[in-house]
């Protein structure tokens, strides 16, 4: 008999198609408030569909987009979801100052806490910004009173990634977890398993059957994450962007809702610190 199934962690990337780092030489901060935003009935479609599957998840939400759409941030917590925190501009940390990161992750974490009335322990870095050119980060995002961050993607991409960082769950600094987005080791290397564009780009049985490799091979659970605008096939379309980036983003997105209704099928899915505070890791 085997024994009993392991519960991943599902994260949400709260951010809207116009903030992804891939856009911002072609669209400026100051431009944001004339964009038309989709984010609230891209998330709409979310908590659906993790209604429907009985999942949880944990929501890293930009301070920006918590601002503008306050009843978000609470339907979020209302479904029994997570709220953290994605800090607030969508700055990343390698793009800034030890004092102005520390001041946009503590503005994002008051933010977010005093709209929906829970104390938020987890903080998310964009793009995965954290890594050996900038460890000062850690004691910012300690010194905010974050518990737990997941800032580190074990892998090598043009944009982010520490390939030698630990797989699993460390503790940078003695009062933090550190909690990075999954990937599977094969062939001495390690795969991409928790979302992402990559989720997108490889036929689902590649991403099942890494995260299942996981679960089983190293008996752990996986951390897996997506962004609410790859559930939105008819989102406008940023023109200006060069090929590759709008081939990453665009790439299969009118596919994203059926896999992830997969995704939740195939395996359990619970809140970060429902798995890694509560836990045996805490």
């Amino acid at each position: 008999m085997s024994g009993p199934q392991i519960s991943n962690a599902l994260t949400v990337d709260v951010e809207d198609y116009f903030q992804v780092s891939a856009f911002s030489p072609y669209i400026a901060r100051a431009e944001w408030d004339r964009m038309p935003c989709r984010v609230e009935r891209n998330i709409d479609t979310v908590l659906a569909l993790l209604a429907e599957s009985g999942s949880q998840a944990t929501f890293f939400t930009l301070g920006w987009i918590a601002e503008r759409y306050p009843g978000l941030v609470r339907r979020i917590v209302a479904c029994g979801h997570e709220l953290a925190s994605h800090g607030y501009a969508h700055q990343r940390a390698t793009d800034q100052a030890p004092a102005e990161f520390l001041e946009d992750i503590r503005a994002a974490k008051s933010l977010l806490e005093n709209l929906a009335g829970v104390e938020v322990k987890g903080y998310r870095a964009p793009s995965f910004s954290v890594g050996p050119g900038n460890q000062w980060a850690f004691d910012c995002i300690t010194d905010a009173g974050y518990r737990y961050s997941s800032s580190v993607y074990p892998i090598r991409h043009d944009h982010y990634g520490v390939p030698d960082a630990p797989r699993f769950p460390y503790r940078p600094r003695a009062r933090l977890l550190e909690i990075p987005v999954t990937t599977a080791r094969l062939l001495k290397m390690n795969l991409p398993a928790g979302g992402g564009g990559y989720f997108r780009l490889m036929p689902y049985a590649v991403s099942r059957a890494l995260i299942r490799r996981v679960n089983k091979m190293d008996g752990r659970a996986a951390v897996f994450y997506f962004h609410p605008w790859e559930l939105d096939p008819d989102q406008p379309r940023v023109a200006a962007a060069n090929l590759k980036s709008r081939t990453r983003h665009y790439l299969n997105l009118d596919c994203m809702e059926s896999r992830l209704r997969r995704l939740l099928r195939d395996f359990t899915w619970r809140r970060m610190d429902r798995i890694f505070l509560d836990g045996q890791i805490a």
